[in-house]
């Protein structure tokens, strides 16, 4: 599609909204902490910064949000500080939510440590967002529509209540709805029963290096690539995050290719995988093609990486500052002064 053409394909000649992001999974909180370097076990270490904020799938709908798609969390949301928290997020970026607040317990949460050179450990405590129900994952189901593009994340399929109840619900969505998974650090604690069925009718994949070796068995991200797409629905692809420099993409009757990344100065990578899949479903939903969304993503991690915070995806005016001269950006919002780039604060459609 035309660069110019990407705020009209966000609407249907009938007028109707476009493809939406929808998040089945987990926002949480997250408590992030800033560390010198990892303790030994055993051992003890002073954070120089603490910060309390929304996380998990949060991340991702927000980085989505920012480009100008609409994005919708539907998962479970708590009674509590966290649960609150997570709503007052929610809203701020304009995400909508499809589940009533849940009124037997607290949404969960992560503590994030993040080293001084960017690296990330988490520890995760689930609350009411382990404990989905039928009726649930029923009224998520009657809220997806065509074209829609629902996010799936291993966080979710780990869940001993929650994986087989979205495994069941992802069988069943129609063909016109994009499924994409991130399977996350546990992608190796997901049960077999529950990952197979859900990577069989997953149409796009996004998995960093460590994920893919762990899903493929292969240490080589190129050869991961391509024989994690071979599990996939017909026509699925995959993209295999490699930080500084880039990603893979193995797109549908397609060699791999390297997408290259952007340097930068890497000060906080605890945002980076949310911020790459949120910004290539973003752009995947205003109909360009695979291989500029997977450029316009890197693009999208680079930025955020290079500022502290989980949540630090750009909207679609920094994203287009941080392009400044590159081809890219024109392809994504047009010439400057044309009127075709959408440019807003966050949480603006750019339609």
């Amino acid at each position: 599609m035309s660069a110019g053409s990407a705020g009209s394909a966000r609407r249907g000649g009938n007028g109707r909204a476009g493809p939406r992001v929808v998040l089945a999974g987990n926002v949480i909180a997250d408590l992030v902490i800033e560390i010198p370097a990892l303790p030994e076990r055993g051992g003890d270490v002073i954070g120089t910064r603490t910060e309390l904020t929304a996380g998990g799938g949060f991340n991702t709908l927000a980085a989505a949000r920012r480009l100008g798609t609409e994005s919708v969390f539907a998962g479970v949301h708590g009674t509590g500080p966290y649960g609150e928290l997570v709503r007052e997020a929610l809203a701020s970026e304009g995400i909508e939510l499809v589940l009533p607040v849940r009124e037997d317990g607290d949404t969960g949460f992560t503590v994030a440590l993040v080293e001084d050179g960017g690296e990330r450990t988490f520890v995760t405590s689930f609350g009411v967002d382990a404990e989905m129900t039928e009726a649930d994952a029923a009224a998520v189901a009657g809220q997806v529509r065509a074209g829609d593009l629902v996010q799936l994340s291993g966080y979710g399929l780990v869940m001993p209540v929650n994986g087989p109840l979205l495994a069941r619900l992802t069988a069943l969505l129609p063909p016109d709805v994009v499924v994409c998974l991130d399977p996350a650090p546990l992608v190796a604690d997901i049960p077999e029963a529950v990952l197979g069925p859900v990577l069989a009718r997953t149409d796009w994949l996004s998995a960093n290096a460590r994920e893919a070796r762990l899903m493929s068995g292969l240490d080589d991200p190129r050869a991961a690539a391509s024989a994690l797409r071979e599990r996939l629905a017909p026509g699925g692809g995959v993209l295999v995050r490699v930080d500084k420099d880039g990603c893979w993409l193995a797109a549908a009757c397609a060699e791999p290719v390297r997408v290259p990344g952007f340097p930068v100065r890497a000060v906080d990578s605890s945002g980076a995988g949310d911020a790459h899949v949120g910004a290539f479903l973003a752009l995947l939903a205003q109909g360009f093609d695979p291989l500029t969304a997977a450029r316009g993503a890197n693009a999208a991690a680079a930025y955020a990486v290079a500022r502290r915070g989980p949540a630090t995806a750009p909207d679609r005016a920094e994203l287009r500052a941080f392009l400044g001269e590159d081809p890219l950006a024109v392809r994504l919002f047009g010439a400057a002064g044309s009127g075709s780039s959408g440019e807003g604060g966050h949480g603006s459609t750019g339609a």
